[in-house]
């Protein structure tokens, strides 16, 4: 069980932060949008830390847990905590594939795939454009303004 709240953001709070996106973000997030393979923003990151929902802040992925895919897009093989995401069926452009939101605001973040690494298989495709990023060390974002859970003040990835 998470520490982490996973209510929804209220309906103030969710104008509050679309009024705030890119449009490339608003496209990926809240329409199921793709960014251009190769461009993203965290495919190179090498930082120790948490990436996290670009929209309502929820830790989505450690750094520890990310891998290069070759695939132009940045992977994960394990969730920060699985409770964090949600897995739906995803049958667009004729294809059938697993699409991951964010579990607290239901944001598009990617697609998950079975030929990821050990210990999962898993590989976590998402759009940089859909996350955020905290060095560990630094503290998480409130973008709901909740605070942070007990034992978890910081991204100490």
């Amino acid at each position: 069980m998470t520490a982490f709240d996973l209510a929804p953001p209220t309906d103030d709070q969710r104008q509050a932060i679309t009024d705030t996106l890119s449009p490339d973000e608003r496209r990926v997030l809240l329409q199921h949008g793709t960014e251009a393979a190769f461009c993203g923003v965290f495919l190179d990151n090498k930082k120790q830390g948490v990436y996290t929902c670009r929209f309502c802040g929820l830790p989505l992925f450690r750094s520890n847990a990310k891998f290069d895919s070759g695939t132009g897009w940045p992977s994960f093989f394990q969730p920060y905590d699985e409770s964090h995401i949600r897995r739906l069926r995803d049958t667009s452009y004729g294809m059938i594939r697993i699409e991951e939101v964010c579990a607290r605001c239901g944001s598009h973040l990617g697609h998950v795939f079975p030929d990821g690494p050990r210990p999962t298989g898993e590989r976590h495709c998402l759009n940089s454009v859909a996350m955020s990023f905290t060095e560990a060390g630094q503290s998480l974002p409130d973008v709901l303004h909740r605070g942070a859970p007990e034992g978890r003040p910081d991204a100490g990835a």
